[in-house]
């Protein structure tokens, strides 16, 4: 009987493990397609509007059976606030600056600035104590982040107003999640409320923003359906809440920062986008300061 047990507990860790490893694939994969497109024919709003729709339909069954008595439990307000930080204003701001600067500078800069600003509310919010491997890990994701705006600025302005862009988001998402924590939002109630509040306004967006969906394929309309929708707005969100359930949040943790480590390696392969020698250390002390601290508690 016992053996059966940890049979079972291998395999769902075995399957947690794969989660997570499709987490970093989905994430990767969304940066790559939507710098692809927003340098073809499709702008950040079509890209955005592609994803809350795709997202919507694939959790319009839970919205269904559960989502309106979870709204209400938590409220308009709280639902609009969660909304407007992850929701619709998120990938716009992101894809904005996708067209602006490389896909690698997306993958490093918007995690480096919600570990950042993540440690720095949990202080001034929670009172939560920091050890001296967490500060040292703060510190060297600074470091990092200097490094590419250095280089930024060097490079040209645009790129620098792209990176700018990727840091407010980060500031955006780690807003939320002390929001989240704050008020003990569960993950279906906060989804449902991002991905169906950011619909509302989607016709409006659509008529009022620039457009490339009657230049673009339909086949590029329908990939970024998928990816940017099905995949990343849906798929991505589950399978890393049955990561942290299955393995814990500081193991979960540990996916993250292969993400800029995959996202510039796809971004050579697909986009031609080659990092300078400064971007590819900065990426590096970057990634070294967000895994050190969950290391040294492992």
């Amino acid at each position: 009987m016992q053996s059966v047990t940890m049979g079972e507990g291998d395999r769902s860790r075995r399957l947690a493990i794969w989660a997570g490893v499709a987490v970093v694939a989905i994430t990767t994969l969304q940066f790559v397609a939507a710098r692809f497109s927003l340098r073809e024919h499709l702008t950040a709003a079509d890209i955005v509007t592609l994803r809350f729709s795709g997202a919507a339909l694939a959790f319009l069954p839970v919205f269904l059976s559960v989502g309106l008595p979870k709204l209400m439990q938590l409220g308009w307000r709280k639902a609009t606030v969660l909304a407007l930080l992850t929701g619709l204003p998120y990938p716009l701001i992101i894809n904005q600056g996708l067209s602006l600067a490389p896909v690698a500078h997306a993958a490093a800069l918007s995690p480096a600035v919600i570990v950042f600003f993540s440690f720095l509310f949990s202080r001034l919010v929670f009172k939560d104590k920091a050890s001296g491997t967490r500060l040292a890990g703060v510190a060297t994701v600074i470091a990092g982040l200097l490094l590419f705006v250095l280089q930024s600025g060097v490079a040209d302005a645009g790129t620098l107003r792209g990176d700018l862009l990727f840091a407010v988001s980060g500031l955006m998402f780690a807003t939320f999640a002390v929001l989240v924590r704050l008020w003990s939002v569960d993950a279906v109630t906060a989804t449902i409320a991002v991905v169906f509040f950011s619909c509302l306004p989607l016709p409006l967006l659509h008529i009022l923003a620039p457009s490339g969906l009657a230049a673009a394929s339909f086949t590029e309309i329908a990939t970024q359906f998928v990816i940017q929708g099905f995949l990343a707005g849906a798929l991505a969100s589950v399978l890393y809440t049955y990561v942290i359930r299955q393995l814990g949040p500081q193991p979960a943790s540990l996916f993250m920062p292969c993400v800029p480590v995959t996202t510039t390696a796809a971004g050579v392969v697909v986009l031609g986008e080659v990092p300078t020698l400064l971007q590819v250390v900065a990426i590096a002390v970057i990634r070294f300061g967000m895994v050190f601290p969950i290391l040294k508690r492992a």
